[in-house]
Formats: C-alpha cells, structure tokens, sequence
C-alpha cells in the first residue's frame, strides 16, 4: 500500500492544494440531522470485488477517507454476511482520531451495528469479542440469537420475519447514534435503497477493469424505483483514485 498519496478537490471550486485531514473532515462532516451515509468502493466496470474481495479495489486514498468516515460517524453498520466474509475486527480508531471524537462531545469508538436475519453469529469474533463499546445487532422477532450472543451484544429485534430496517434506525435514532455509516454488504444496500432510506452514498472508483463475474454494490430481490442522489464533491488521488459524494438535498 502507498502511503502519503495526495488527493485534491475536483468539483467543485477546483484546487491544486492537496487536501489535509482537517480539510477532509469538513467535506466529509457529521450533518445536523440523522443521516444514513453509506461508503462503497467499485471497479470502473462496476464491480464490487476483486478474487471475492473488496480489499482488492482500495488503496491509501480510499483506506484515508474510510478512516475518517469512522471518526465522524455515531454507529458503523454492516450487515451479518459482510462482517463474516470481511473478517471484521473490533472497531477502534487511533488516539488522534479519538481525541477528535472527544473534541466534539461523541464516544471515543462508534458503535458496531450488525443487521442479521438468522443470527448467524459468532459472539467470539473480535468484533463483538473485542469490542470497545458494546455492539448492537438488529434482527427480527422469528430470530433465535446463539448462546453467548447477548452477553457480548444488544439484540433489538425490529419485525416479524424479517428486519424492519426502517424500524431498526428509528431504534438507533433513538437511543442518540443519528450519524450512521453503512459499509456494506450489496444486499443490506439493496434493502436500504428500497426502503428509500440512504441519504448518502461516498463511492470509491477505483481505476482498474475486474472484468465480469463480481456484483455490483447493490443486489437483492426487492424491487425499488430509481433514487436521485445529486453529486456534491468530487475528489481525486494522484493513484487515478475518484472519491465522489453524492447526497440528498
């Protein structure tokens, strides 16, 4: 991995300065009402993997702003299958990062949230095992959680048979995490997008063709009409990184 790639604004108000990570933080800023913002990175052919990874498509720049995207937010939500597939470990963030955190009034760590229709979890993953702040798992009422689960986690249950994810948020909303980070997987953005509930969506193009075989950063079967999201920034790593932003209104 290259460290120290420099990434300078594109559009709009163009500039030749490489961003710092103050200027960063200010582009990429906690909003003054709940938000889901949700953090993607893609091939330029749209693929959301490469050799069954997304490790593959993210360098220095996308690692950057991934970081901060964490330091910003009050809950990090990733659905169950992600979170087995990726490995995720506890999420912790650096002193700097932390104390930036303490600056403006949060929690040193944000919360881990894991939406899961069957519990198929592992309580001794170091992501609930290890974690800082005691993580919380939306699921539904049909759902029996594995021994050891609720010793290491909050278990909400929002629905009948299946997740009610607009329910879920309103949970979330409600116990003060408004600043939700979505970090995947395709399906749990497939399920928000249909249930009109993302507000943001920061997109890492990577500038390579995976060629075909991956998906995409959206699946599922649940059919929704398009959602306009209008482009705010877009950035751009000396690597031929895209970061772009797209949000509501």
């Amino acid at each position: 991995m290259t460290v120290g790639i420099p990434i300078r604004r594109l559009w709009p108000e163009p500039s030749t300065q490489p961003l710092d990570d103050a200027a960063l933080t200010a582009l990429y800023g906690r909003a003054d009402k709940p938000r889901l913002r949700v953090n993607f990175v893609a091939s330029l052919d749209g693929a959301v993997t490469v050799d069954g990874y997304s490790a593959g498509l993210s360098g220095e720049p996308d690692k950057r702003v991934f970081g901060l995207l964490r330091m910003v937010c009050d809950a990090l939500v990733v659905a169950a299958g992600t979170l087995r597939h990726e490995g995720y470990r506890a999420v912790r963030l650096n002193e700097r990062r932390r104390a930036w955190r303490r600056e403006n009034g949060l929690a040193e760590y944000p919360t881990l949230v894991v939406v899961s229709g069957s519990l198929d979890l592992d309580p001794a993953q170091a992501a609930f095992a290890d974690a800082p702040t005691r993580p919380v798992v939306l699921t539904h009422a049909d759902a029996d959680p594995p021994a050891g689960l609720t010793d290491v986690a909050d278990v909400l249950r929002c629905g009948t048979e299946r997740v009610d994810l607009a329910a879920g948020l309103a949970e979330l909303h409600r116990r003060g995490l408004t600043q939700l980070l979505c970090e995947g997987g395709p399906h749990l953005l497939g399920a928000l997008t249909a249930a009109d509930l993302v507000d943001e969506l920061c997109l890492t193009v990577s500038p390579l063709l995976a060629g075909p075989g991956p998906g995409r950063i959206t699946a599922g079967e649940a059919a929704a009409p398009p959602r306009h999201l209008p482009l705010r920034h877009v950035l751009a790593a000396e690597d031929g990184v895209l970061l772009l932003r797209h949000a509501r209104p």
